[in-house]
C-alpha cells in the first residue's frame, strides 16, 4: 500500500483526521507516518515527543503496519 492509498483507506473508513498525521509533522497526541532519510517511520507523537517508534525500509510495509496499528489502537480506546 502506498501513502496515498492509505490516506484514501483512512478517509473511506471515516477515521477521524485529528488522530493521525501522514505529513511528517509532530502534532500533539496523534499517530504519525513519516519518510525521512530514506526510511519510513511510524510513531505516536505526544507534545512533540516520538514514542512507540518503528522503522521500515519500504512504503508498503510501513503503511500496512500503520493502518493495522492505528485501527487496533483506536478500537482499544473505543474511538471506533
Amino acid at each position: 500500500m502506498t501513502k496515498d492509498q492509505l490516506k484514501i483507506k483512512l478517509i473511506n473508513n471515516q477515521i477521524p483526521k485529528e488522530v493521525y498525521s501522514l505529513d511528517g509533522r509532530r502534532p500533539n497526541e496523534a499517530y504519525c507516518l513519516n519518510y525521512v532519510n530514506g526510511k519510513w517511520e511510524t510513531y505516536y507523537s505526544e507534545r512533540g515527543i516520538k514514542s512507540e517508534r518503528e522503522e521500515f525500509d519500504n512504503e508498503n510495509d510501513a503503511c500496512n503496519y500503520f493502518y493495522k496499528w492505528l485501527i487496533e489502537s483506536l478500537k482499544s480506546m473505543g474511538i471506533i
